[in-house]
């Protein structure tokens, strides 16, 4: 199908690296071949290495979408609002790039936002292979609960999805429900919400992304609702190519989630209570699963020695530091790429298109 915007396209998909980038190809084409109706596609391409920017080249090509290409990394809120700069449409569909989707999934998106008036839908997030098996998040609900303590009100985070399961455990509670937030893994937005929320908040460098979005559409007078018959599934894996690491690394730092975490409690005045504390004695451990344990048992002989993976973290949490420090000199404007480069990019794809 060829992708450029027509009279008919209400909807544009912006595609972006949640984590690493060779799972590139297996989403783009789910999506080409499991949508049906006319779209517009724009790639925001931050920093991949040559043999994807060089695929999704040939690929634009051919199916008649648009790539801005910036030859450095970019967070995903980074990367969603340079895409969000060139939608034209009604609609606007955050992907990342280790998503598989199923048939019918767009229309069927756009049919809900339209018989709802909804600002935001989601499907149901499904995770890792076998894909559309394992319930993710079907949406999920937030609470602040606000307490005074000593003359100070003090205000208290939580949320959590709906619920965790196997798709066929719950395939009749699959139906269509408000909620307080879905994820950006697969998010629909009506364009026009962003006249009020304002663009997305790119001081949420690795986490809270969603949340903060969701919260600030449903403050601007907009429904949130999950279409759980619905389904993707997204594909988290370690970083499998070397070309991957670097990235991976960056995005899940110890820097990234710190400042978001920190940002996220002073935007939304929150205490920084167990909510937080329990994230906070979690940093790295997206790492740790992906690359840290794998390597320590592969070095043990398959055995499970706690010296070896301990020592392994520690170098980890050293060479990591060492990566987001790095990026942080290089991009010292808020750890973002400077606006003149993000609009040459844009001018070149445009240009290109």
């Amino acid at each position: 199908m060829n992708t450029s915007a027509t009279s008919e396209t209400s909807v544009t998909i912006v595609l972006t690296q949640r984590e690493r980038f060779s799972y590139t190809r297996q989403s783009l084409e789910s999506i080409y071949e499991h949508t049906k109706i006319p779209f517009s596609l724009v790639y925001v391409d931050a920093g991949s290495p040559d043999h994807i920017r060089r695929y999704l080249a040939a690929a634009a090509r051919e199916k008649g979408f648009q790539v801005v290409r910036l030859e450095h990394y970019l967070s995903p809120n980074q990367a969603r609002n340079v895409g969000l700069s060139q939608v034209k449409t009604k609609y606007v569909v955050f992907v990342d790039n280790d998503v598989i989707v199923t048939p019918h999934w767009l229309e069927r998106l756009v049919t809900c936002a339209e018989e709802t008036n909804a600002a935001v839908v989601g499907p149901t997030i499904c995770i890792s292979e076998p894909i559309h098996e394992m319930i993710h998040n079907p949406g999920g609900s937030i609470e602040i609960k606000e307490d005074w303590i000593e003359g100070t009100l003090v205000r208290h985070f939580h949320h959590k999805c709906h619920f965790k399961r196997k798709i066929e455990d719950v395939q009749d509670r699959l139906s269509r429900a408000e909620c307080d937030y879905v994820e950006f893994h697969c998010m629909m937005v009506r364009t026009d919400i962003f006249d009020k929320t304002g663009p997305l908040d790119e001081k949420l460098l690795s986490t809270r992304e969603h949340l903060d979005f969701c919260m600030l559409a449903a403050q601007a007078g907009g429904r949130i609702v999950a279409e759980r018959d619905i389904i993707v599934t997204y594909v988290p894996g370690p970083p499998v190519e070397w070309s991957d690491l670097e990235f991976f690394m960056l995005r899940w730092s110890n820097a990234w989630d710190l400042a978001s975490l920190e940002h996220f409690i002073k935007k939304w005045n929150l205490a920084e209570d167990g909510y937080f504390h329990k994230r906070y004695e979690r940093l790295g451990f997206r790492r740790h699963k992906a690359y840290v344990k794998p390597l320590a048992k592969q070095l043990a002989f398959g055995r499970k020695v706690s010296v070896l993976e301990r020592a392994l973290m520690y170098l980890d949490h050293r060479l990591n530091r060492l990566v987001s420090d790095r990026y942080a000199r290089r991009y010292p404007q808020n750890v973002a790429p400077s606006e003149t480069e993000t609009n040459q990019a844009l001018a070149t794809a445009n240009s290109n298109g």
